[in-house]
């Protein structure tokens, strides 16, 4: 910041004194328009020489200082041949920050052999006509503003940076898929490798966990998965993706039902349970999460969004009453919410002050509206507070492949993976989702493939409006293993091709490949692929 001392005026033409401001200078009949406005007191002095003078304070560029600016003065003559005018800085004060020197050099036109502290102003370049100034505490920029406010240049420089970085970050989230995200993750994975799984589907949990806890199992291996209870003969190395995507679904599909979970469909939060934690059960569905979607299966899908927020770091935390299943606590909880009065509220705290003390939320009300503070601290408690130890160890579970750290970096696009979500897949989706493989256009066989396309349309819109046997999901499950899309994206991608020798539909999960039958009549076609559908659990060999 820079204050100005009380001074005499001069012309700027010729640098006369002037005595009193009139009209022109009476030296060298310059008009004085400019200083019409400005009195005695709000004008720069000129003192001394053109040169600096020996004892001149020095501004230590590690100090903060504020300055005084002090204008030297020049003889007529040395004011016509000179090419600049010097203003020099003198410290005042350390309580207002500075500016830095290659600011000023900048904004200022600082030369090469000016002194620290100085501005240097070329008399050539239109300097206009000076501003008054009131202000005390303002800094200047260049001479045709030193009367004008103006913003710290380093602020300005501050300001500048992180509105870059914002943007910076913004446009990064912008330019970053979920896809991307998950094909980043995956690189570890060694696809030369495998972890082998042997599931019966009457009990697909026990498979899993045998398989996970294995000495020789890796999560960097790739997973070799074989359903006991399929039909034929299986055959090392058949795994190309379709029973491993199966597998990771009903993994899932269990998992949400576990003792470790509690809190209504879609919105479970994780419990304290002294067997799962003597088997290590919180740790190992950490686990089981991060690898299926990290190797192309689906998310859980069912967590609520305050425990996926406080895995992500996030301070956010919406849970309701309804959200506890103990019909004892959600009761309490829901008469302290509906206190109509002060002495109401403070009857139901000490009606249920036990509760509350446990979970540290007893406390003196003064407002009806402190009621909302005390339900939302015990429902914080509730989730996240008493079960911490076993977040931690599920946390743990859950930094397989760096999974947990994605999810902290990108929690916009990873948390939806894990919560509830109330989109169903359309049929518009799937149709869109498996692509044709026809035959030439003009033949025969391309006019009964046509036709059946149309019946495959018609038959996912019956699938959506509940008009079949089967689901969307069935579909998606009986074409690819999953009944959802995969955060990772389908690879390769979902097709369609066509049987002359089947009245059924078929599938290869490996290949994401739907195989539909050439049928002569839609409800024929309709009644054909929900029989099969429906008794095609299983990976045969025929």
């Amino acid at each position: 910041m820079v204050c100005l001392r009380s001074v005499n005026m001069f012309c700027p033409f010729c640098g006369n004194n002037l005595e009193q401001v009139t009209r022109f200078c009476l030296s060298c009949g310059g008009s004085l328009e400019c200083l019409k406005d400005t009195d005695q007191t709000g004008v720069p002095s000129a003192q001394g020489t053109s040169k600096q003078p020996e004892n001149a304070k020095q501004r230590d560029d590690t100090s903060d200082s504020d300055s005084d600016i002090v204008i030297t003065s020049r003889s007529t003559a040395e004011f016509n041949q000179a090419d600049t005018v010097v203003f020099e800085f003198e410290p005042r004060n350390k309580s207002t920050p500075k500016h830095k020197p290659e600011n000023e050099g900048k904004a200022l036109g600082h030369s090469s052999t000016t002194q620290p502290g100085q501005i240097v102003i070329s008399d050539t370049e239109d300097m206009g006509p000076p501003k008054t100034n009131t202000d005390k505490t303002t800094c200047y920029s260049t001479y045709t503003d030193l009367y004008a406010p103006c913003v710290e240049e380093e602020d300005e420089e501050l300001v500048a940076v992180n509105m870059t970085s914002l943007l910076d970050t913004e446009m990064e989230e912008m330019n970053i898929t979920l896809p991307a995200i998950i094909a980043n993750l995956s690189q570890p994975i060694d696809h030369g490798r495998v972890s082998r799984f042997n599931i019966s589907r009457a009990n697909v949990w026990d498979g899993a966990v045998r398989g996970f806890k294995r000495t020789s199992y890796s999560e960097n291996c790739d997973m070799l998965v074989k359903f006991t209870d399929d039909v034929g003969v299986f055959e090392e190395g058949i795994d190309s993706g379709g029973p491993r995507r199966e597998l990771l679904s009903l993994l899932m599909k269990n998992l949400k039902d576990r003792p470790i979970f509690d809190g209504p469909d879609g919105r479970r939060f994780l419990v304290y349970n002294a067997n799962a934690v003597r088997e290590d059960e919180y740790y190992l569905a950490g686990k089981m999460i991060a690898v299926s979607v990290v190797h192309g299966g689906p998310g859980p899908h069912f967590l609520s969004e305050d425990l996926v927020h406080y895995l992500a770091g996030q301070p956010s935390f919406k849970a309701t009453v309804d959200l506890i299943n103990d019909e004892e606590v959600g009761k309490a909880l829901q008469e302290i919410e509906n206190a109509a009065s002060v002495d109401a509220l403070r009857e139901m705290t000490m009606r249920h002050s036990t509760m509350l003390q446990t979970a540290g939320c007893l406390r003196h009300v003064a407002s009806v509206e402190g009621k909302n503070d005390i339900v939302s601290d015990y429902l914080q408690w509730y989730i996240i507070g008493r079960n911490s130890s076993v977040i931690e160890r599920f946390k743990e579970g859950l930094s397989a492949l760096q999974f947990l750290n994605a999810l902290q970096q990108h929690p916009t696009l990873l948390a939806p993976v894990l919560c509830h979500s109330e989109k169903r897949l359309t049929a518009l989706e799937l149709e869109r989702l498996f692509k044709p493989d026809l035959s030439p256009p003009g033949s025969n066989r391309r006019l009964r493939e046509s036709q059946t396309l149309g019946y495959w349309a018609d038959y996912l819109l019956d699938c959506e409006e509940s008009q079949t046997a089967v689901s969307l999901e069935d579909v998606l499950m009986f074409a690819t293993g999953l009944t959802s899309l995969p955060p990772s994206g389908f690879e390769p991608s979902p097709g369609i091709e066509f049987l002359d020798d089947s009245p059924f539909p078929m599938a290869n999960t490996c290949s994401n490949t739907l195989k539909l039958p050439l049928l002569d009549a839609y409800n024929v076609f309709k009644s054909q692929m929900d029989f099969g559908m429906q008794n095609s659990p299983g990976f045969g060999c025929f």
